[in-house]
Protein backbone atom coordinates (compact mmCIF):
# COMPACT_ATOMS: atom_id res chain seq x y z
CA UNK A 1 0.00 0.00 0.00
CA UNK A 2 3.29 2.19 -0.19
CA UNK A 3 1.43 4.16 -3.60
CA UNK A 4 -1.65 4.48 -1.73
CA UNK A 5 0.19 6.65 1.20
CA UNK A 6 1.96 8.52 -1.64
CA UNK A 7 -1.10 9.63 -3.62
CA UNK A 8 -2.82 10.68 -0.54
CA UNK A 9 -0.22 12.51 0.73
CA UNK A 10 0.93 14.54 -2.35
CA UNK A 11 -0.37 18.11 -2.84
CA UNK A 12 -3.11 18.70 -5.85
CA UNK A 13 -2.18 19.29 -8.68
CA UNK A 14 -0.91 22.63 -10.20
CA UNK A 15 -3.20 24.71 -12.22
CA UNK A 16 -2.87 23.93 -15.52
CA UNK A 17 -4.29 26.38 -17.16
CA UNK A 18 -1.59 29.07 -15.56
CA UNK A 19 1.07 27.08 -16.51
CA UNK A 20 0.18 26.68 -20.43
CA UNK A 21 -0.54 30.36 -20.00
CA UNK A 22 2.87 31.48 -19.19
CA UNK A 23 4.28 29.64 -21.63
CA UNK A 24 2.67 31.62 -24.59
CA UNK A 25 3.76 35.21 -25.28
CA UNK A 26 1.79 37.49 -23.49
CA UNK A 27 0.23 39.24 -26.92
CA UNK A 28 -1.38 35.92 -28.64
CA UNK A 29 -1.20 35.64 -32.24
CA UNK A 30 -4.32 36.21 -34.51
CA UNK A 31 -4.80 32.56 -34.61
CA UNK A 32 -5.35 31.94 -31.09
CA UNK A 33 -7.43 35.12 -30.37
CA UNK A 34 -11.31 34.84 -30.84
CA UNK A 35 -12.09 38.08 -31.74
CA UNK A 36 -14.68 39.13 -34.80
CA UNK A 37 -12.87 40.42 -38.44
CA UNK A 38 -13.49 39.99 -42.14
CA UNK A 39 -14.62 36.72 -42.86
CA UNK A 40 -11.56 35.59 -43.72
CA UNK A 41 -10.01 36.61 -40.40
CA UNK A 42 -12.49 34.45 -38.92
CA UNK A 43 -12.69 31.30 -40.73
CA UNK A 44 -8.92 31.03 -41.66
CA UNK A 45 -8.60 30.31 -37.46
CA UNK A 46 -9.66 26.76 -37.76
CA UNK A 47 -7.65 23.97 -39.28
CA UNK A 48 -10.46 22.93 -41.37
CA UNK A 49 -10.40 26.75 -43.22
CA UNK A 50 -13.83 26.82 -41.54
CA UNK A 51 -15.95 23.86 -43.30
CA UNK A 52 -19.13 23.47 -41.93
CA UNK A 53 -18.77 26.32 -39.41
CA UNK A 54 -21.93 28.99 -38.70
CA UNK A 55 -20.11 32.59 -39.43
CA UNK A 56 -23.22 35.62 -39.47
CA UNK A 57 -22.62 39.40 -39.89
CA UNK A 58 -22.75 41.25 -36.83
CA UNK A 59 -24.61 43.91 -37.97
CA UNK A 60 -27.55 41.11 -38.50
CA UNK A 61 -27.64 40.95 -34.39
CA UNK A 62 -27.39 44.79 -33.79
CA UNK A 63 -30.53 45.30 -36.58
CA UNK A 64 -32.08 42.66 -34.15
CA UNK A 65 -32.66 39.91 -36.62
CA UNK A 66 -31.85 36.39 -35.20
CA UNK A 67 -31.20 33.10 -36.14
CA UNK A 68 -29.67 33.87 -39.78
CA UNK A 69 -26.10 32.78 -40.28
CA UNK A 70 -24.08 31.06 -43.32
CA UNK A 71 -22.74 27.30 -43.24
CA UNK A 72 -19.42 27.64 -44.99
CA UNK A 73 -18.92 24.66 -47.48
CA UNK A 74 -15.59 25.57 -48.52
CA UNK A 75 -12.87 28.37 -49.17
CA UNK A 76 -9.94 29.14 -50.54
CA UNK A 77 -7.25 31.92 -48.30
CA UNK A 78 -4.70 34.02 -49.72
CA UNK A 79 -2.28 36.95 -47.87
CA UNK A 80 -2.54 34.75 -44.60
CA UNK A 81 -5.83 34.19 -44.47
CA UNK A 82 -6.96 37.67 -44.48
CA UNK A 83 -8.52 37.67 -48.24
CA UNK A 84 -9.80 34.83 -50.31
CA UNK A 85 -12.84 33.24 -51.07
CA UNK A 86 -15.25 31.53 -49.26
CA UNK A 87 -18.88 29.69 -50.56
CA UNK A 88 -21.40 28.33 -48.44
CA UNK A 89 -25.36 28.16 -48.12
CA UNK A 90 -27.23 30.98 -46.33
CA UNK A 91 -29.80 30.43 -43.46
CA UNK A 92 -32.38 33.35 -42.86
CA UNK A 93 -34.67 33.44 -39.68
CA UNK A 94 -34.11 29.79 -39.39
CA UNK A 95 -35.05 28.33 -43.08
CA UNK A 96 -32.56 27.47 -45.85
CA UNK A 97 -32.40 29.90 -48.30
CA UNK A 98 -29.68 28.79 -50.77
CA UNK A 99 -30.13 24.99 -51.55
CA UNK A 100 -27.29 25.48 -53.76
CA UNK A 101 -23.75 26.86 -52.82
CA UNK A 102 -23.13 30.22 -53.51
CA UNK A 103 -20.36 32.83 -53.14
CA UNK A 104 -20.32 34.60 -49.70
CA UNK A 105 -20.33 38.20 -50.07
CA UNK A 106 -19.57 41.42 -48.23
CA UNK A 107 -16.70 38.92 -46.82
CA UNK A 108 -14.24 42.00 -46.63
CA UNK A 109 -16.86 44.82 -46.30
CA UNK A 110 -18.40 43.77 -42.82
CA UNK A 111 -17.36 42.17 -39.51
CA UNK A 112 -18.14 38.72 -39.11
CA UNK A 113 -18.22 35.91 -35.98
CA UNK A 114 -18.62 32.38 -35.16
CA UNK A 115 -21.98 31.21 -34.38
CA UNK A 116 -25.58 32.53 -35.49
CA UNK A 117 -27.30 36.06 -35.28
CA UNK A 118 -29.24 36.68 -32.07
CA UNK A 119 -31.56 39.88 -30.97
CA UNK A 120 -29.44 42.33 -28.97
CA UNK A 121 -31.71 43.53 -25.89
CA UNK A 122 -31.48 47.04 -25.75
CA UNK A 123 -31.09 48.22 -22.36
CA UNK A 124 -33.68 50.66 -21.23
CA UNK A 125 -33.83 53.09 -17.99
CA UNK A 126 -35.72 50.78 -16.10
CA UNK A 127 -33.36 48.09 -16.74
CA UNK A 128 -30.22 50.28 -16.10
CA UNK A 129 -32.32 51.41 -12.58
CA UNK A 130 -33.38 47.53 -11.36
CA UNK A 131 -29.85 46.37 -12.58
CA UNK A 132 -28.49 48.77 -9.86
CA UNK A 133 -30.64 48.07 -6.78
CA UNK A 134 -29.87 44.66 -7.37
CA UNK A 135 -26.26 44.78 -7.75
Amino acid sequence: MFWTSIALSSAAPPNIGKSLRRLLPRALPPSLVAHPGNLYEVLSRTPSGGVGKRVYQLRWSQKNISDCYWVVTRSQFKCEGKHGKAWGKLFWKGRLVSTAEERIRGSLKYTWAEGQSQVMIPKTVCDRVVSTFHN
